[in-house]
């Protein structure tokens, strides 16, 4: 028994015991009234006024002939009542005798005796039991401080597999060998092949990393190991190795095993990086990770999975090969991937048969895994909030949006005039966009407030594509500028609503001119580098490595290419001024149009469909996208964020 039970035990012992005590001082018998002495029984019974006595260890109950009532008594000698009778010459028995009907000793009475004697003792040997079980637990999770903390999972009743993970079938491929190398090592021994020691899983959060370590376990029918990088890591320095000793030798002896640490980098950022210089603890504790992992010898059958989100952040020590000898990364799906991911979370639910779930994937470019799951959850519980037994297609959409863009603010009052503002503004977004034949084609618009947003326009793009073009983002600065040109165009002056987006074209425009290379004044050729300190985790300035007059040069040139997009929105919308006023007042009065309605609306548009791409190596317009750029400059990050959104700001 743990020492909580055993502590837990004893408080319980204690309250019986006052229990008891409450209960035979309530039943103890009083000096109440009908209670006589015991002379006074003796003279009733020589008045020959007693007809029976009930003795119960010293308690006397005395039956009178003259009474319905009985009367209590108490013997305080050691004599019995019939000496007691006889020595006062009072007849026992016969007619006119006393009948005298002894029981057994009375329980209250030995009960509290015994109690009251004992319960010192009691009392005293219960503090000196706990004291001894408070200190036994102390040594106990002393002993225990640097057991590992790692959560087994027996190998024979696997909870997934790698049917269960959607999206990520090249991943899955690399992770095949990992399975073989565990259930047939002999296969690979024979040709001399080293089994990896460890995997390294890199890739955004949500991708699936977590789940698809858990299937390599569910497909090699082994224990599974898994444990958190931050679990390693306590106050004390030499905790973190000595759980790491100890996850290794639990692994050892259940092998062939696997270990899986989520989140590597909590520990294995690169040593002497910290602000003072130094971790003593956390650096211990990679370097027990180092040994254990060289330690490893071919016959161990013992595989480290590891993921992260922050590769770049790892000590090179624990990336060379012989350690995590093999990098397999997961990226976000792409459209085939979220169908598939769409699949297998939509599996069970029940859906009416006009949900059309390659429509949600093709809506939902940059969304992750858990993205996605999320949705088809959001999208099941705004059916169960309409006492729906099946889930509708407008379900999903508001789920897009309500992941998107955040819950619709209903309760958000606008005045008329604000209302039309939006309208014109979201308006111009989406005819700039569709009428823009390289940008993304507007899919809805709406000017329903969303989180922070007064209204958004989302465009739907027609194939995922890894390169773009320079051409593409000139597009897409057009469409996002298309809100602020339309304020200026209508009402004569601009408002705060298109600050966001002010802001997105001019971090395209930086990038496209200092990152990109797409600027022929500036050359290929990039400027600045990021300064970042491994420590606090993310980039912090950026260094110059260019001169004041390129500087200048560079401010130059993002405000051209800025003016351009500015010039090309504003001659777009003069040329369609008719369908930007028939957009914005149907927004007024139905407040979102989207799919087939808004393209009808709109009307045809020349040349709507992009170019197919020139993807040979020496093309000159062919870029390598940069993703993590491309996340900042369409809407720093959030999955699946629309160009056109905005963000409504009274002045």
């Amino acid at each position: 028994m743990k020492s909580g039970g055993i502590r837990n035990s004893f408080i319980y012992l204690m309250i019986l015991v006052a229990v008891v005590l409450v209960v035979v001082m309530l039943f103890r018998p009083s000096n109440a009234a009908g209670e006589i002495s015991l002379a006074g029984v003796i003279q009733e019974a020589q008045a020959g006024n007693v007809q029976k006595i009930k003795v119960e260890g010293d308690i006397l109950t005395v039956y009178r002939r003259d009474a319905s009532t009985p009367v209590k008594s108490r013997k305080e000698s050691a004599s019995s009542v019939e000496e007691i009778l006889r020595d006062n010459d009072v007849p026992i028995g016969g007619a006119q005798g006393v009948d005298i009907q002894v029981k057994g000793p009375g329980q209250f009475g030995n009960v509290f005796g015994v109690l009251f004697n004992f319960l010192p003792l009691l009392i005293f040997g219960a503090i000196i039991i706990f004291m001894m079980r408070q200190a036994g637990g102390a040594n106990n999770q002393a002993m225990s401080f640097g057991k590992s903390r790692a959560r087994m999972q027996v190998g024979e009743t696997p909870t997934v597999r790698f049917i269960d993970v959607a999206g990520q079938e090249e991943p899955k491929q690399e992770l095949t060998e990992v399975v073989e190398f565990l259930k047939y090592p002999e296969k690979f021994a024979a040709v001399g092949a080293r089994i990896p020691h460890g995997v390294l899983l890199v890739g955004p959060p949500g991708t699936g990393k977590t789940m698809l370590a858990r299937a390599v376990s569910g497909e090699a029918e082994v224990p599974f190991f898994s444990i958190s990088g931050s679990e390693f890591v306590e106050m004390f320095v030499g905790v973190g190795a000595s759980r790491v000793r100890d996850l290794f030798e639990k692994a050892k002896k259940n092998a062939p095993a696997i270990i899986f640490v989520d989140e590597i980098d909590a520990v294995g950022r690169q040593r002497g990086a910290g602000l003072g210089g130094s971790h003593d603890e956390r650096e211990q504790t990679l370097n027990q990770i180092l040994v254990e992992m060289d330690g490893f010898d071919s016959k161990s059958n013992v595989i480290v999975i590891a993921s992260t989100n922050r590769p770049d952040i790892l000590d090179p020590a624990l990336l060379r090969p012989g350690r995590f000898d093999r990098r397999v990364t997961l990226d976000l799906p792409d459209l085939k991937g979220r169908r598939e991911v769409l699949d297998v979370h939509a599996k069970g639910k029940p859906l009416e048969p006009a949900v059309e779930l390659d429509t949600i994937a093709q809506q939902t470019p940059g969304f992750s895994g858990a993205d996605l799951a999320n949705l088809v959850n959001e999208a099941a519980i705004l059916a169960a909030r309409g006492s729906l037994k099946r889930i509708g297609m407008e379900h999903f959409n508001e789920a897009v949006d309500r992941v998107v863009a955040g819950p619709e603010r209903k309760s958000r009052i606008i005045t008329k005039e604000e209302k039309q503002v939006v309208a014109y503004h979201e308006a111009g977004h989406t005819v700039a966009g569709w009428f823009t034949p390289k940008a993304d084609p507007p899919f809805k618009v709406t000017i329903v407030s969303r989180g922070m947003a007064g209204g958004f326009t989302r465009s739907l793009p027609e194939t995922d594509r890894q390169l773009q073009h320079r051409s593409y983002y000139e597009a897409m600065m057009v469409m996002m500028l298309g809100g602020h040109v339309a304020e200026e165009m209508v009402f004569g002056e601009m408002t705060t609503g298109a600050h966001d987006d002010i802001g997105k074209v001019t971090r395209l425009a930086r990038d496209m001119v200092t990152q990109w290379g797409m600027s022929k004044r500036m050359g290929p050729r990039t400027f600045g580098r990021r300064q970042s300190m491994v420590f606090l985790g993310r980039d912090l300035s950026e260094e110059r490595d260019y001169s004041e007059r390129t500087a200048e040069e560079i401010d130059e040139e993002v405000r051209r290419v800025i003016e351009e997009a500015h010039q090309r929105c504003t001659t777009l919308l003069n040329e369609h001024r008719d369908t930007l006023d028939k957009l914005a007042s149907a927004l007024s009065v139905t407040e979102t149009i989207e799919g087939d309605d808004l393209h009808e609306l709109l009307g045809p548009a020349e040349g709507r469909h992009l170019p197919d791409a020139d993807l040979s190596e020496n093309s000159p317009t062919a870029i390598e996208d940069d993703v993590e750029k491309e996340k900042e400059s369409k809407g720093q990050g959030q999955p699946g964020l629309a160009w056109g959104q905005s963000n409504i700001t009274a002045d």
